[in-house]
């Protein structure tokens, strides 16, 4: 019985050392797998995950940065460097009142005539006939105004500039200014060009003198506004010859020369004649001058 006894105590050690040994090995493996996954899965996840997650990040946010803000940023500078950049002159106006090209080519041919109209504006049923005159043979013109209509009718004004007119200053009063004093001429053409630009948010470039009378002050006052002071080669006359569209015609044919400027004023007869008057131009192989093109000085 005391050896039966025995051997179930040793039984019993040798059970219970076997279960001690195996915790402890059970406990270094988890560690080693945890260990050997962190290890394993780290590498092979996280630099790729890394790799994956912020290189087309990195990526896209240069690209984001090379094409949006900076793309933007170049179109913004290049659109306000487009609309604020000086016009490209190509005409000049030289002492006897022609307009010559800077350089002859087909691009700027020297058989050209610049279109002006004086003592606008009137009437919008008149500037509207012109206006479709106009654009039906892709001319341009000057309309030299005076401000007392300008006060009187605004919205003239602005149909001429709308719908492509290029507006120069013509004075206050339509007065001769030679014959006033130097704050006179002075308040008749800075009223003016005060007055044209709050009505189309444009300062004009020329300047006309009534009836072509001009002084010191005058092309002071022009040179102080960056305006060109422009009188006239051709006149037709349609002044002197009322009601007659043929002798407007005949008129500007008779003195026709290249470089010719042209005046006209806004009149029943004048709007008559225009269509044709442009048709024996063009026959003639003349072309029409951009006032834009056209140098801000005499030269």
């Amino acid at each position: 019985m005391l050896k039966k006894t025995a051997s179930w105590l040793l039984l019993s050690v040798i059970m219970l050392s076997a279960c001690s040994n195996q915790a402890p090995a059970s406990t270094t493996e988890t560690p080693a797998a945890t260990t050997e996954q962190s290890t394993s899965n780290t590498p092979a996840t996280t630099p790729e995950s890394s790799e994956t997650a912020t290189t087309p990040a990195t990526e896209g946010t240069t690209s984001t940065e090379a094409t949006t803000p900076e793309q933007s940023s170049e179109s913004t500078t290049a659109k306000d460097t487009e609309a604020t950049a000086p016009a490209e002159y190509t005409y000049h106006m030289n002492k006897n009142y022609d307009i010559v090209p800077n350089e002859e080519s087909k691009e700027t041919p020297k058989k050209v005539v610049l279109l002006t109209f004086d003592d606008g504006p009137k009437e919008k049923k008149m500037i509207n006939s012109m206006m479709d005159t106009l654009d039906k043979h892709h001319a341009k013109a000057i309309f030299f105004v005076n401000g007392y209509r300008i006060k009187t009718h605004p919205e003239l004004l602005k149909l001429i500039h709308d719908r492509g007119g290029i507006i120069g200053n013509h004075t206050q009063d339509h007065i001769v200014l030679k014959h006033e004093s130097k704050a006179k001429v002075t308040q008749q053409i800075e009223d003016t060009q005060k007055l044209i630009e709050d009505t189309i948010n444009e300062a004009p470039r020329f300047l006309r003198a009534p009836n072509g009378a001009t002084n010191d002050t005058v092309h002071a006052l022009a040179k102080k506004h960056d305006m060109l002071y422009m009188n006239w080669s051709v006149g037709s006359l349609d002044w002197v010859n009322q009601k007659d569209p043929d002798a407007v015609i005949s008129n500007v044919m008779d003195q026709l020369h290249s470089g010719s400027i042209i005046l006209m004023h806004e009149l029943p007869w004048t709007v008559e004649a225009l269509d044709e008057l442009l048709t024996k131009l063009e026959a003639k192989g003349y072309t029409f001058v951009d006032p834009n093109a056209i140098e801000p000085k005499m030269r």
